[in-house]
């Protein structure tokens, strides 16, 4: 009707809104690399590890995955257990969410901090996390050494 906007003209004018009014930055991670952050178990439970502290000790980063993995407590992980994971970390899984800015490593210390994206991919983690793999959320934020 004459006078009345046009609800499909209303909609497609937030598509070519100025990258001002936009409802995302430019620096919003797009989801494919959320999923790709998240696709791997070590690399939720490092995210899980980031939701409790936003700094860790590669090693101790490495302690806490491997008593995750083997469902026992910190104190109980052996130096082959913590050494594979350490391993995996340092050449897989750290590079590829230093690549997509969740985290920082510094290789000097060999500490891990958030980064840019940490946030999307943790409020993501939350939510989906349990749907990627139904006790993995359970158990990471248990305390085991209860």
């Amino acid at each position: 009707m004459a006078g009345e906007p046009d609800p499909y003209e209303e909609a497609t004018s937030e598509v070519s809104a100025p990258p001002d009014k936009q409802l995302l930055s430019p620096d919003f991670l797009e989801i494919e690399p959320v999923y790709e952050a998240l696709g791997h178990s070590r690399r939720r439970y490092l995210c899980y590890t980031l939701l409790e502290a936003t700094e860790w000790s590669l090693t101790d980063l490495a302690t806490k995955i491997a008593a995750w993995e083997n469902d026992i407590p910190e104190h109980a992980v052996t130096e082959a257990q913590r050494e594979d994971v350490y391993v995996s970390l340092y050449h897989a899984h750290v590079p590829k969410l230093v690549d997509e800015s969740v985290i920082t490593f510094d290789e000097a210390t060999e500490t891990i901090t958030t980064a840019e994206h940490a946030e999307q991919v943790l409020i993501a983690l939350e939510g989906i996390g349990a749907s990627l793999d139904s006790n993995q959320e359970t158990h990471a934020r248990s305390e085991m050494d209860e």
